[in-house]
């Protein structure tokens, strides 16, 4: 009887230490501004996409999870012009064919000047 007690003790200790880990895990900022060429910067919405996709993966396979990364790839060459707004222009209209809400399809809805 008592193993089982500490058996039960040990793993509710283990998962509320993976939700504290979970809870204070830094998932970046709620929203990143992009800058957009010519035609104006993109608010984008990170908090959302994480909530709604849960797989960082889709996105991150272009470029490391750390603040300016973005940038730093532009800078370095590596990171192909507009390759991250095909890659969301690309998850929107599958998503949209599916019938489910998507993201925004056209130009001026994420470009502000």
């Amino acid at each position: 009887m008592r193993a089982n007690c500490w058996l039960l003790f040990v793993l509710a200790g283990i998962v509320a230490g993976i939700a504290v880990t979970e809870a204070g895990e830094n998932k970046g900022a709620e929203i990143i501004v992009l800058r957009g060429g010519r035609s104006g910067r993109v608010t984008f919405p990170h908090a959302t996409h994480q909530k709604v996709l849960k797989d960082c993966k889709l996105c991150h396979h272009l470029f490391p999870q750390k603040q300016g990364a973005i940038k730093d790839l532009k800078k370095q060459g590596k990171l192909k012009k507009k390759a991250v707004m095909r890659n969301c222009m690309r998850c929107h209209r599958k998503t949209a064919k599916t019938g489910r809400k998507s993201g925004p399809v056209r130009c001026k809805t994420c470009h502000r000047k």
